[in-house]
């Protein structure tokens, strides 16, 4: 689990230095990312109890591992080294007991934390992977998936603004998601085939090619 966590990590300053070369020193406020996006986990999880809602576990997963991005980001400088760090965030995964049955409010108690400390509890994060029935496993498979479909974004003009999110109707999200279901994360080339994928169906390729 350790060298999972520490592939993760890696990946995530790389993500990261993409977007800002220096940007451990920045002290962006990813604490603000975290909330914000467990509000939007909560949308798909459904809260109108005035309406008929169906949960979309699918993407409550997706929105966890988007949390899970924010969270690692925050954590660094916590520790001497990403080893250390790697190891800390070990711990608190693996020693973490179900206190949680319900989606709402485990991600509301890891948006409360978020607020009051300005960092990351990655004991309650692991609380919400519980209530959502995401592994480890799943959670590393996603990751990787969605790192690279952030370097796809920005390949593609998402900081410039020029990024189409839309394709055919669905959220380039949901097309990552079912890009996953069709490839073999325990391949070495798992990362260039779902940048291959993604490519293939991006709308602006197509049109390039027209």
């Amino acid at each position: 689990m350790q060298i999972a966590i520490e592939t993760m990590l890696n990946m995530q300053d790389s993500m990261n230095s993409r977007v800002h070369e220096d940007w451990i020193n920045q002290r962006f406020e990813w604490y603000r990312a975290v909330w914000i996006e467990c509000g939007e986990l909560i949308d798909h999880a459904g809260y109108k109890w005035w309406k008929k809602q169906d949960p979309d576990l699918e993407q409550v997963r997706l929105e966890v591992v988007d949390i899970w991005h924010f969270g690692m980001s925050a954590l660094f400088g916590t520790q001497p080294d990403l080893g250390s760090l790697a190891k800390a965030i070990e711990l608190d995964l693996y020693h973490a007991e179900p206190e949680y049955t319900d989606i709402r409010l485990a991600t509301e108690a890891l948006a409360q934390n978020s607020l009051e400390t300005k960092s990351f509890s990655v004991a309650l994060f692991a609380q919400l992977m519980f209530t959502c029935d995401l592994s480890f496993e799943d959670l590393y498979r996603h990751y990787i998936g969605k790192n690279v479909l952030n370097f796809f974004r920005q390949d593609h003009g998402y900081k410039e603004g020029s990024y189409i999110k839309i394709w055919e109707g669905r959220e380039d999200n949901e097309h990552l998601s079912q890009i996953l279901t069709t490839l073999d994360p325990a391949s070495k080339t798992f990362p260039d085939d779902v940048y291959e994928s993604l490519l293939k169906r991006y709308p602006g390729e197509k049109s390039d090619l027209l």
